[in-house]
This record gives structure tokens, sequence and C-alpha cells, in this order.
């Protein structure tokens, strides 16, 4: 009996096997055309009833059907009979491994037929051919079709389990400063989303390149996505902290001088950076993700951490800008993409958002402060902001507050100040006391915390 008939017999036969197996199966998995009306009709009375069809029940559908040849019913209500025979059924769990293993062979035989005609078409004029970068996608995800068995998390027998997840080591990206190690109790964790909140020119892409930075000192393969600024002022940026030479200076020194400094670094930050620029407000999650593909098949690059220069005037792949659709729906969209993004890639994504008018000017922010949309915080997993008053620009130092923490308490060592060059885009440990901030207590995160390790690389640059 072929595969396919013993799948569409449990299909109308055992409701644990129709539950389990119907969403993944798709009517172009069966290439005989009887078959894919009978999983067409099942299909159909799934959705309309929810609950599992009857071969009485198919039968009545199919006479019913008026875009078949009368003996293509024929042909199927023979079919139907064969169902309803008595003989000893499949073994249940085998029965899914093969309808698993079924429909990954006929999506991937599906998915190379497609991008033959992709490459075939290209040399057409359609105005509606498909581009040849949807292939690598294609091929993706017909290789990740995969049963999922799981049906929740089982409070009692799952206890165990449970209490494995409690203790075990969470791989998080540090930083190099220890208090935003303390707060996030040892750095960016995977699958996140964290937002930097500053106004103007108060240094949101000067924190994320300094992050970057520290990032590839530790060995981190680091992707910036830039709207705002060019590609080459990013890397600039990169450029001041990683050869701790400032800006200005950065304009002097001859070509023979820079390209010297550049192996010695690449030395020192094992890490590979690639940035990449979009035309503001023009690309989205989609455009990262075909990016993201891209750099694997062509580069071999896989980020461990991703920076996006900035959340607000990156688009959004389901809400159009128009008239009818408000900053708050327009953010909120953007944020949940990105956040969904950063868990299909397994990354964390740090990415920044304006203070409103208001915030800007105030030395305590808070989450409503936000600029243009309060859901930026619902979506958000860690969100920080940075305070620059006249004082603390004298002193050269800028406050951080913990407005968001999924991570920790966002209650202990809320505000903390920390040391900020401009010039090598650079920030630093400068501890609590400089701003007389009171420190809760915690714990020693040397384990994890980087700064020792970035000290240790920055003293032994020989320039």
């Amino acid at each position: 009996m072929k595969i396919e008939t013993l799948i569409l017999k449990n299909l109308v036969r055992n409701e644990s096997f129709c539950r389990a197996t119907l969403p993944y199966i798709k009517p172009e998995y069966f290439s005989d055309k009887i078959e894919k009306a009978i999983f067409r009709k099942i299909i159909q009375f799934v959705d309309t009833y929810n609950e599992q069809p009857t071969i009485e029940s198919i039968k009545v559908i199919l006479g019913e059907t008026n875009y078949l040849a009368q003996e293509d019913v024929d042909a199927a209500m023979t079919q139907l009979e064969m169902y309803s025979e008595d003989e000893e059924s499949a073994n249940y769990e085998w029965m899914i491994n093969k309808t698993e293993e079924f429909c990954k062979e006929k999506a991937i035989h599906n998915a190379v037929l497609e991008s033959i005609s992709i490459i075939a078409d290209d040399k057409s004029d359609k105005k509606d051919k498909k581009d040849k970068g949807v292939i690598p996608d294609l091929l993706k995800d017909a290789l990740s079709i995969s049963f999922d068995p799981r049906v929740g998390h089982d409070y009692n027998e799952d206890a165990e389990a449970r209490f494995d997840f409690y203790h075990r080591q969470e791989e998080k990206i540090p930083f190099d400063i220890d208090m935003l190690n303390v707060v996030t109790c040892g750095g960016f964790p995977k699958k996140t989303l964290n937002i930097i909140m500053a106004g103007v020119n108060t240094g949101k892409s000067l924190a994320m390149c300094h992050f970057a930075t520290s990032n590839l000192m530790m060995g981190k393969n680091v992707l910036y996505i830039t709207l705002e600024m060019a590609e080459e002022k990013i890397a600039e940026r990169i450029d001041a902290n990683l050869l701790d030479i400032s800006l200005d200076n950065l304009k002097l020194i001859s070509k023979a001088q820079y390209m010297n400094l550049i192996g010695k670094a690449q030395a020192k930050a094992p890490g590979k950076l690639i940035v990449k620029e979009y035309p503001t407000a023009s690309a989205n999650v989609n455009h990262f993700r075909h990016l993201l593909n891209e750099l694997e098949l062509k580069k071999k690059f896989v980020p461990d951490i991703i920076y996006i220069d900035y959340l607000n005037i990156c688009s959004s792949s389901r809400v159009k800008m128009s008239n009818t659709v408000n900053s708050y729906i327009l953010v909120k969209s953007i944020a949940e993409e990105m956040r969904g993004l950063a868990v299909e890639f397994n990354v964390p994504i740090v990415s920044a958002t304006q203070l409103t008018r208001g915030g800007s000017a105030s030395s305590d922010v808070s989450m409503t402060d936000t600029s243009e949309s309060f859901g930026l915080p619902a979506t958000a997993d860690f969100m920080l902001a940075l305070i620059n008053t006249e004082e603390m620009k004298r002193l050269g130092q800028l406050m951080m507050k913990q407005l968001k923490n999924r991570y920790g308490d966002v209650t202990k060592n809320e505000k903390f100040a920390v040391g900020i060059d401009r010039g090598k885009m650079r920030l630093y440990d400068i501890g609590t006391a400089a701003l007389d901030i009171e420190a809760e207590p915690v714990e020693d995160f040397s384990e994890f915390s980087g700064n020792k390790l970035l000290n240790e690389k920055f003293s032994s640059f020989q320039f």
C-alpha cells in the first residue's frame, strides 16, 4: 500500500493521527488527482466542523462536487470503500514518523521544482516573476519541516525538567560595563529584544557601537544594521573605539599607520563585524531575514548578536504606513516583528528609540517618555534609558536607568553612572559613587564580566 493511501486512510479512521498530522500536510504533496481531491474534502470538513470526518461524510461531499468528472468521483468512491475495510492498524508512532518523512520529501521535491521554475522564468518579462533570492528560503523551509509532538508544559509531570531549567546556565552576550552585567545577570540572552532609549545626540548609536566593539573583542560575530548613518560612519565609530584613537585623529594618520593599527586590532578582536546600510524607513524584517540568509550562504557568517540603528525608522512587514495607521500600531508592529526575528535566528537584537520632547529635557525619564508608541515597552525584554544633563556632560558621565528588565529586578540598581569618551566612542566603568547613587548589594559576576578581559586587551595594545 502506498504511503499516500495509508495517510488518507488514517486521516478518516484515526482521530489522534488526524489531529497530529493534518496541520502539516498540504494538497500539493499528493500527485494523484483522486487522492488530492479526497484530501481537499478532508480539510474542508475539518475546517467547517472542527472534528474528524467519517468515510460516509467524505462520500457525500464528493458526490456534491461539480468540478470533478463522474469517472473521477467514482474512482474516489471506490478508494474510500478500501479505507473502510477492516485490517490491522499500523503502529501509531511509525505512522507519525513516516508521514513526517513523506511531508519533508514532498516539500523538498516541490521546492526544487519551484526553484527551477524561478530560474527559468528569470529571463522572461513577466511583472509577477519571483526573484531568485527567494530560492534559499524555499529550500530552508522545506528542510525545516518537523512535527512537534509536545502539547505544552505539564506542571506536575514536568517538575523535574523545570527544576533543571532553573539551574541551567543560560548563554548570554556579556558587557564590558560591570553594572550592566549585574542588572542583566550576565548580559543579553538569546531570543530577546533590547532597547536603548535616549534623546537626540545623547548617545544611542555611541552606546550600540561601543557594545558592538566589546562583542568583537570577546570573539563574537556582530551584524550592525544602520538606517540612519552610512556604513562607513558606523565603521568609523568602531575604529575609534577599537583602535583607541579619537575620531579627529583618525583623519590625520597616514594609510600605512591606519593599516598597521587594523592589523593589530584584528589580532585583539577575533570576532567578525558586518555593517549593512538600508535607506531610512525602507527596510523591514523581511529584508533583514533575507540578509541573514545571504550572509550565511555567501560568507558563512552567522551573527551572535544583531544591532539595528534604529527601530523607529524601520518599516513594518505587516502594517503599511498610511493616513489610517497611527504610530502606536506601526511601531508596536515593528517591535513585535523584530522580536520574532530574534527568536527565529536565536540571537539577541539591540535597537534604539527616541525620547519624547519632554523626556529629552528630563533628568529622570520613565517608560511614559517613549516616543511614538507605548507598544514598544510592552514588547521589549529590556529597556535602558540614557540621561545626560549639563552637569554630567561637564563631568564626562552618562546616567543609565533601567526602565524594563525581564532578566533581573528592575528596582535594584535602577540608576547608575558610566564614563563616556565621545571622541573615542567609548563607555567605561566609573562606579555608582560618582553620582551619589546608592547601589544594592550584588553578587560577584566576574565569571561572565567582559570588562577585565577587555581592559587587558586594551592595555596590551602597542601602537
